[in-house]
């Protein structure tokens, strides 16, 4: 690792920027962030750094950009990260989750992994440039985003008329996990080339409304119909696809796995057929030391039931019950085929099945379609070079791997502008701290956050300076 400028311990400002960022409520909904821009342009300013922020037209997604000037050169890198965060529920929480609490070597709260921690990183390693006056070769962008989580002013809106301010030549953004292992090491750090893209539907059904006591058929009633549709939808797994960024990741893991896991994964690369791959795809989900989460999420589209919807009193049948279903789909998956799917699975006509969208219903089918055909972001970049190097030199004894992110992020607008997006969470984390993500007592050790600070930090000098 070059020793030039780079901090020889964990540098706690980047939890100090962390447990700051923290006390700013930006749960989505509302997704207010224009506090945390006004703070974060604060904070730049006094670096000389030139900043702007956009807000959406709801007067409450800011978006903050701060921008590092170099001779112009080279075109510019950019790191993104979003700011808001998903709600929490308070009673299940054991510290405030909005008052950045340090405890035992970890800072807890809401967005403390996802993704106020990685935009502390970031935000830290851009800062770090501007006070040791690193003379650049490009200019270095870092943008704080808005509405990522589940929004409608994110940066897919912002690149409609702010094209200019987010034009890179690459793009960091969040996305690949890095591993620690039973033994607390670093083995596997994951840099995503490519995203599942969600989307979200609606499962609809009416029936008519009454009196509790004098209840209809089941079958007839708006509850009864969405009840069964839902119990047969959990019922389904969906088949297993190799697409190429999940088979490039577990070609990687082979040096680095168990014998069993290794056999699995062989197992599912040399897979003839279905039912070949349903049995290997079994096995790594079976012997995973993470339960097999990711890897199912790798190999699947996903269908999850994640809202419900239906009456307004105890003692009142609704005429209406409704379902929220976030899918997840696997590069090349069409929506049309998914909503089909569901469909057949759920075998009843009288449930109705729409994408949530404020477009039509053929303007959001064509959307997505653009959106699952992106390509990959290729691997021959200086960015993902200087990334794989310089990680090398953090956690010496890790493996890089190429994969696919499991989650959507808002890299689309870079990726279908041609723009190379590789997405990383910026610090080693282990099952229990991704455990918490979206839950109570989200959380991020004070010492990842150092390390992920040192990475990104000499990741920069490498691809900008001059």
């Amino acid at each position: 690792m070059s020793s030039r400028n780079s901090p020889q311990k964990p540098d706690r400002k980047t939890g100090a920027l962390l447990k700051s960022l923290i006390t700013f409520d930006t749960s989505n909904p509302p997704g207010d962030t224009r506090a945390l821009a006004r703070f974060l342009a604060t904070q730049f300013k006094m670096l000389g750094a030139e900043v702007e922020i956009v807000t959406a037209p709801n007067e409450k997604a800011a978006h903050f950009f701060a921008r590092l000037r170099g001779d112009g050169s080279k075109k510019p890198i950019l790191l993104a990260a979003h700011a808001d965060v998903v709600p929490v529920e308070r009673q299940v929480w054991t510290v405030a989750p909005f008052l950045g609490v340090e405890k035992d070597g970890f800072i807890y709260g809401r967005g403390a992994l996802d993704f106020k921690g990685g935009l502390a990183v970031f935000a830290r390693a851009v800062m770090m440039l501007a006070e040791r006056k690193v003379p650049l070769a490009r200019d270095v962008i870092l943008l704080a985003e808005a509405d990522e989580e589940q929004g409608a002013f994110n940066t897919t809106w912002l690149a409609k008329d702010h094209w200019d301010s987010m034009d890179a030549e690459f793009a960091l953004n969040e996305g690949g996990y890095i591993f620690t292992d039973l033994d607390c090491k670093v083995r596997q750090v994951n840099i995503t080339v490519a995203d599942k893209l969600s989307v979200t539907l609606a499962l609809t059904t009416t029936g008519p409304a009454g009196h509790s006591s004098r209840p209809f058929p089941v079958d007839d009633t708006a509850t009864g119909r969405l009840i069964a549709a839902l119990a047969r939808l959990n019922a389904h797994n969906p088949r297993v696809k190799l697409v190429r960024a999940a088979e490039t990741y577990f070609r990687a893991l082979l040096p680095i796995s168990s014998d069993k896991m290794a056999a699995d994964i062989r197992a599912l690369l040399d897979a003839e057929d279905e039912d070949a791959r349903e049995a290997a795809c079994r096995g790594l989900t079976d012997n995973t030391i993470r339960g097999g989460l990711l890897p199912n999420a790798l190999l699947r589209d996903t269908m999850m039931v994640t809202v419900l919807e239906s009456g307004s009193k105890p003692n009142v049948i609704p005429s209406e019950a409704k379902a929220m279903v976030n899918t997840r789909l696997l590069p090349g998956t069409r929506i049309e085929d998914i909503i089909q799917q569901i469909k057949t699975i759920i075998d009843d006509p009288r449930v109705e099945i729409r994408i949530v969208t404020p477009m039509s219903q053929e303007e959001a089918a064509s959307h997505y379609l653009m959106r699952t055909q992106l390509p990959e972001s290729p691997v021959n970049t200086p960015l993902y070079s200087a990334l794989r190097r310089n990680a090398k030199c953090v956690w010496p004894e890790s493996t890089i791997v190429p994969t696919m992110f499991e989650a959507g992020t808002d890299a689309t607008a870079w990726r279908e502008r041609n723009v190379p997006v590789y997405g990383v969470y910026p610090y080693p984390i282990d099952d229990d701290v991704l455990s918490r993500m979206h839950g109570p007592d989200e959380k991020i050790a004070m010492e990842a956050l150092g390390q992920g600070t040192e990475w990104i930090y000499n990741t920069l000098l490498e691809v900008a300076a001059k």
